[in-house]
Formats: structure tokens, C-alpha cells, sequence
């Protein structure tokens, strides 16, 4: 591999100009599609086949006309003293806006019992016609919101919208203003940081502009994509979160050797062919690494999840072909400008000098003397088990609030107060008493009908049942079809409540299985709070398969680069510990609300169901991005030497510090995240910047040392059977030297 990395350098160096207009072209193709990669996104996708929840569904949706009716529901708010003008100009709004929309609808009858209601009342409830299923009026919702603009007043009459579907349309909308603020705020973050790490505009462009390139290249897969797959609206946020850090850090560790090899004196094409040779293929590696712990978030039967994750993936794999491929091209062409010099560097080293007296010499601080992170890995290496104690014991202090961690799926609890999802919600509650979606309650009769005398009695001797029960408001009148009966319950508050869930459970695991029915038919509940329940129990009751996928491929993955049995071992125990830490810093934030009213920060009670997996892969895959760069530098200085300790040291010298600023960049974009409206979006930029800050400091800069010099030589064993039947990659065998070319060291003294 190392001796097609130094071809493919020398192919990049001969048709640079070649190659950078291939990606002008694409780049010229993509921004039109990138620019409409949210129009066939969906807000759906949190089906659970197989569950209750979509069994009654189809159930309802094939024999009960009109059961869809009322997932969307719009609320009429008058003010005090509006007339019957105003009335009536408000509910003809209403009507106006629904009409834009194919799949919903307001019969003439129900618009005039809205006015009726305004009329003797402020407000007006008034569930919407739909011959789509509930979990398929999500999109509608959002049509709808666009032609109505809910909370915004007119004559005396403000329009809100409730109802799930409703709920997930308005936080489709809340989530895409943050990623554009996000993004907005984000990309200049990273160009301050690059540019205080390279001191050359040129060299801090490069990553920025990769990352710009791969981000615009994956929202035009993503339209494409989003024609023939359902797609959900949030992988917009997950491709976003995680295209701006992956192809900033990934140029970031080409760049930097490419200008390390310089330094050392090395011509420009030898410098981008070893640079190729070795970082390029850690980020090879470490990119598959990170695809393969998105991955396996596929094992989840959830297209939400999965199209979050296929997202992520093809960012990482464009992010991945952009640095070996454009980046050395473009390093071609700006030639020395991407070297540290110019005014800028000029700065930065005055500074230094003025502040800390430094000497030319990289990490000296004083003449002839070793480095900062040599003499920081000595002290580490000098008190390997104190080193590993103490790093240790913070990270499973922070990952302890992880034994009480609780998940819930819900989209009303995503929304500021004031938000006009959260009043309409409220508004329709208060009005009606109850959810504006009540819990589907199915009998499918194994003999007869529900006319039938007997299943009658019992249907209806379950419904009385359910009308004991403290947490419901109403329960509807039986209806019959076909071979089944329904019932609807309306649960106290929200649909997505705790209270609501645990009607749904209650009911399922006590009322339906101890009535009479149960012996003459099969009960299926159903409903939206129902399907979240199942979403819940489907995702928690997966995370163990999600591990096991992970881990196992990553293990193969480092064994093969790093040609060690115990090195990928350690490397996936310190990735869950620092992955532990920051589930902790979720619970204690968003579970606990230890922070609530800092910075925005608003405890919801319970951690998002999707957060803990995204989190899991996400970190699992980018924390193998530093353990690749830095044990692929260690393997080469002990190649080198074969002295454990000299190459620990000598490999986290020349790599802390690019390991360091890439994860300043990865943890500063994630923190970006953490400002946004939606809890679901700042759960996810928290626990991944915690995960990367603590990766990048505790793991690599204190456990990985001091386990590496525990283990001894053991660090390097692998049995000699696999070692046989291993595929060689010749990584980081030193400089890519062309035939006749001088050593680095002969170079720099001629």
C-alpha cells in the first residue's frame, strides 16, 4: 500500500491541474443539488416493523374509514373582543391553508363548528381529514405549516398546530435554522484555530476548503438519495456535525507531515509522497474505522437512524477521497505558501518568543534540551501505574451516572416555551382535556365478529375498564370491522408524555392481557404514543448487537494496520471509557439538569433515544481516527529502533500536537451544536465534544502512554500463525524515498 501511495503522489504531482478541475466540475455539479437536499427529506422514518404499533396501523388503515382523521389538528386562538368579522376571517385562513395541501383536508361542516366554537369560547380545536396513516402525515404537517405560519396573529385570531405529526413538522423546521447557524459560526471557529496551528493562510485554507467540499458533495448525494430512499430530515445535522470535523482533521494530519517532511528537508515531492505514504493511509484506515462504527447503527430496523448514519458515512468517505486525492494536488500548486512562513507566522513566533522565550526548534525550551511532550510522556511513562489510576479514576467518576441513565423519544419536550408547537399542544389539551392522538386499541377476533354478542360484551367490558384507569380522559365508543373491533383512549397530556407511555405499557402489560377479550381475541395497542414507546424499546433493546458490530470490526481493523492483538484491545477499552464519561456528562446535564438555565441548557428528564448510539459510533470511529495517527507514528519510531519506551516518547512527540489541534478543531465544532435550540442536537454536540476533549487529553496523552509502557514489548505481539496469513500494508516504514534520492538527514545538510 505504501508503494501505491508514493504512485499515486507522483500521479497527483503530474496531472494536478487535471485533477482539480475533476473537482471544480463536481463541486460546480453538486452546489445546485446540495442546495435542494432537504426538499424530499422526510419527518418520518420512526416505524418499528414487526411492533404493536404498526401492526395496528395497518390494521386501522385497512378496515376503519376516517381513523386517520385527527393527527393533525388545527387550534384557533381568538383575543378578547374579536368580532364575528375576525372570527370568521380567521377560521377562512385556516381553510385556505389546508386547502394547499394534497393530503390533508377540512370539511365545510367542521370549519363552521371552529367558528361556532370562537364565537362562545377563545378557542377552537379542530382535527383535520387525512386518508394518509398517522406516522405518513409528518410531511403534510410541514406543507401545512408553511401555508398557514402558526403563531403568527391576523385580525384577532392566531393559528397553531398540534397533534404528533405537527410536532415532528415544527421541529423539522427548528432543527434546519439551527444547522444554519450552526454552520454559519462553526466554519470560522475552525479557521482561526487552523490558522494559529499552520501560521500560513494557504495551509489553513486547504482544510476549510476540503471541508466545504465535502459537505456541498454529500448534500447532492443526499438529494439523490432522498429520490429513492426514505430519508430523515436530520441527516442534514448528523452529515453537517461530522463533515466539517472529519475533513478539516484528515487534511489537517496530511498537511501537517507534508510540512514536517519539509521542515526536515526534504524536497516537495519526497515530502508529499511520505506524507501520502504514511498519514495517507492512517486516514485511510481511520476513515474505514469511523464508516464501520456508523454502520453498524444499520443492525437498528430504523430508517431514521439509518439514513442519520448513511449520511455520516458518505461524508466521511468523501472527506476521506478529497484529502488523498484534491489535498495533495492542491499542495502542488500553492507550492511553498502552504509552508509556515509569511506574515501570519511571522506573528505567531513573535508572540512565542515574547511570551514564552521559545527556541526555532519545535516544542525546545531551552537550547539542546527535550521538548514538552518528550519531557511530558518521561513523567507520564516514569509512573505508568499512578498515570493509569488517576486517568482512570476520572473517567469512570464521569461515566457513573450512566447506571441511572433513562431514554424517551419525544418532540414536544425538543421546543423552547413560547415555541408555538408547545402552545398549540397545550392549547388543544387544555381545551379537550386529553392528547390530541389517543392510544389505538385493536381486538382482532379469532372466531366471529364484533357484532358477535359475546366479543361485544367483552369489547366493551374493556373499554370500561380502560375508562377506570387515572391516566385516561375519554375512551371513544367501540367500533367494528371486519374480523376486529377499536377502541381510543385519550390519555392525560401530551401524546409523548411519560404519563402517556406509561398508560401504553400499562396497558399492554396489565389491562388488555387481564380482560376478558384477551381469551377470544388478539389485542394490539397502537397509537403515536405507543409507536414511540416501541421506537424506544426497539433501539435500547439493539445497543448491545450495535457494540459487538462495532467492536468486533474495529479490533480487525487495527490488527491488520497496527499488526498487534492487544493494541486494538486496549484501543477499544479506552474508547469505551472515555465514551462512559460522556453518557455521564448527558445524564448530569440533560437527565439530572444539575446545568439548568446555563447557557440554554434544560433538563428534559431523560436522555433522547436516538443519542446514545449516534454518540456510540460517532466517538467510537473518530476516537480511532487519534489512536491510528498516534500507535502508526509509535509503530514507526519502534520499526525504527525496536526500544518501547524511545518509541512511545518519540511518537507522541511528533504527533501530540496535530493530534491536539485536530481535536481542538473536532470538539470546537461539536461545541457549535451545544448552542442550538433543539435538546436532541445539543445532546449530540455535548456528548461528543466531551468524549473527544477527554479522548484527546486523558486517553491519548496519559492512559496510552503509560498502558503502552506497562505492557512492554507485549504491545507489539501477535502470534506467528496470523502474522503469516495478515496482509502486509508497509506502513510508516519511514520516508518515501524515489530511487536516488538522499536521506532526510543528507538533504538537510547539503
Amino acid at each position: 500500500m505504501r508503494g501505491a501511495m508514493v504512485q499515486l503522489a507522483e500521479f497527483l504531482a503530474r496531472r494536478r491541474w487535471l485533477v482539480v478541475g475533476v473537482w471544480v466540475a463536481v463541486l460546480a455539479l453538486a452546489l445546485p443539488l446540495a442546495a435542494r437536499q432537504s426538499e424530499n427529506l422526510t419527518g418520518g422514518g420512526f416505524d418499528v416493523p414487526g411492533s404493536q404499533s404498526e401492526r395496528a396501523e395497518q390494521i386501522i388503515g385497512a378496515g376503519y374509514e376516517g381513523a386517520e382523521d385527527g393527527a393533525v389538528v388545527a387550534v384557533l386562538e381568538a383575543d378578547r373582543g374579536a368580532g364575528s368579522t375576525a372570527i370568521a376571517a380567521g377560521v377562512e385562513r385556516l381553510v385556505r391553508a389546508v386547502d394547499e395541501v394534497d393530503d390533508l383536508a377540512l370539511a365545510p361542516a367542521a370549519a363552521a363548528e371552529a367558528r361556532a366554537r370562537l364565537a362562545r369560547g377563545r378557542v377552537a380545536v379542530t382535527p383535520l381529514r387525512s386518508e394518509l396513516a398517522p406516522s405518513r402525515q409528518n410531511d403534510a404537517a410541514k406543507e401545512l405549516r408553511d401555508a398557514l405560519a402558526p403563531g403568527e396573529s391576523a385580525g384577532g385570531v392566531t393559528p397553531y398546530l398540534a397533534g404528533q405529526p405537527a410536532a415532528w413538522a415544527g421541529l423539522q423546521e427548528l432543527s434546519q435554522e439551527d444547522l444554519e447557524k450552526a454552520e454559519a459560526v462553526g466554519f470560522p471557529i475552525v479557521a482561526l484555530i487552523l490558522l494559529a496551528v499552520f501560521g500560513s493562510l494557504a495551509a489553513a485554507a486547504l482544510p476549510l476548503v476540503l471541508g466545504f467540499v465535502s459537505v456541498i458533495v454529500t448534500g447532492a448525494l443526499i438529494y439523490l438519495l432522498s429520490q429513492q430512499l426514505e430519508m430523515s430530515v436530520f441527516v442534514t445535522n448528523m452529515a453537517s456535525m461530522i463533515g466539517i470535523g472529519v475533513a478539516v482533521d484528515y487534511s489537517l494530519f496530511i498537511l501537517a507531515r507534508f510540512r514536517e517532511e519539509v521542515r526536515a528537508g526534504r524536497s516537495a515531492a519526497e515530502a508529499r509522497a511520505t506524507a501520502l505514504a504514511t498519514s495517507g493511509v492512517a486516514v485511510a484506515f481511520s476513515g474505514i474505522a469511523v464508516v464501520i462504527s456508523l454502520a453498524g447503527l444499520w443492525v437498528i430496523d430504523n430508517q431514521t437512524l439509518r439514513s442519520m448514519a448513511l449520511g455520516a458515512m458518505i461524508v466521511v468517505a468523501i472527506s476521506i477521497l478529497s484529502a488523498v486525492v484534491l489535498l495533495p494536488a492542491l499542495i502542488t500548486l500553492l507550492g511553498h505558501r502552504v509552508e509556515a512562513g509569511g506574515r501570519v507566522w511571522s506573528v505567531i513566533v513573535w508572540l512565542r518568543r515574547a511570551t514564552v522565550d521559545r527556541r526555532r526548534r519545535p516544542g525546545a525550551t531551552r537550547p539542546g534540551g527535550p521538548g514538552f511532550w518528550e519531557r511530558w510522556t518521561a513523567r507520564v511513562m516514569r509512573r505508568p501505574v499512578l498515570s493509569v489510576v488517576a486517568a482512570a479514576t476520572v473517567l469512570l467518576a464521569l461515566a457513573s451516572p450512566v447506571l441511572s441513565i433513562e431514554t424517551g423519544t419525544g418532540a414536544l419536550s425538543q421546543f423552547p416555551a413560547g415555541h408555538d408547537v408547545r402552545v398549540g399542544s397545550q392549547l388543544a389539551t387544555d381545551a379537550t382535556g386529553g392528547a390530541a392522538n389517543p392510544i389505538e386499541i385493536v381486538a382482532s377476533f379469532d372466531q366471529g365478529e364484533f357484532r358477535t354478542p359475546d366479543n361485544r360484551v367483552a369489547v366493551e367490558a374493556l373499554a370500561r375498564e380502560l375508562r377506570a384507569e387515572p391516566r385516561v380522559t375519554a375512551v371513544s365508543r367501540p367500533r367494528g370491522a371486519e374480523g376486529s373491533a377499536l377502541l381510543e383512549a385519550t390519555p392525560t397530556g401530551a401524546s409523548d408524555s411519560d404519563a402517556a407511555y406509561a398508560l401504553v405499557e400499562r396497558i399492554r402489560d396489565r389491562v388488555a392481557p387481564d380482560s376478558e377479550l384477551a381469551d377470544r381475541a388478539e389485542i394490539t395497542v397502537g397509537g403515536e404514543s405507543a409507536r414511540i414507546v416501541d421506537i424506544r424499546d426497539q433501539i435500547s433493546g439493539s445497543m448491545w448487537t450495535i457494540v459487538a458490530f462495532i467492536l468486533g470490526f474495529s479490533f480487525l481493523v487495527l490488527m491488520l494496520l497496527l499488526r498487534s492483538v492487544l493494541l486494538p484491545l486496549k484501543a477499544i477499552l479506552m474508547n469505551l471509557l472515555s465514551i462512559g464519561a460522556a453518557y455521564g456528562v448527558l445524564v448530569i446535564v440533560f437527565q439530572w439538569g444539575w446545568l439548568d438555565g446555563f447557557l440554554g441548557f434544560q433538563s428534559a428528564g431523560a436522555i433522547d433515544t436516538l443519542t446514545p448510539p449516534l454518540i456510540l459510533a460517532v466517538v467510537f470511529g473518530l476516537s480511532m481516527d487519534y489512536e491510528v495517527f498516534l500507535l502508526s507514528r509509535i509503530r514507526e519510531r519502534h520499526q525504527a529502533h525496536g526500544d518501547n519506551r524511545r518509541a512511545v516518547a518519540e511518537g507522541l512527540a511528533s504527533s501530540a500536537r496535530t493530534i491536539s489541534s485536530a481535536a481542538l478543531i473536532m470538539t470546537s465544532v461539536f461545541a457549535v451544536f451545544v448552542f442550538t435550540g433543539v435538546p436532541s442536537i445539543k445532546e449530540l454536540g455535548l456528548g461528543n465534544a466531551v468524549a473527544i476533549a477527554l479522548d484527546a487529553t486523558l486517553v491519548r496523552l496519559i492512559l496510552v502512554p503509560a498502558a503502552m509502557q506497562l505492557m512492554g514489548r507485549w504491545n507489539w505481539w501477535l502470534p506467528a500463525w496470523l502474522d503469516r496469513i495478515l496482509p502486509r500494508l508497509d506502513l510508516e516504514r519511514g520516508p518515501a524515498e524515489r530511487p536516488g534520492s538522499k536521506p532526510a538527514g543528507e538533504a538537510a545538510g547539503a
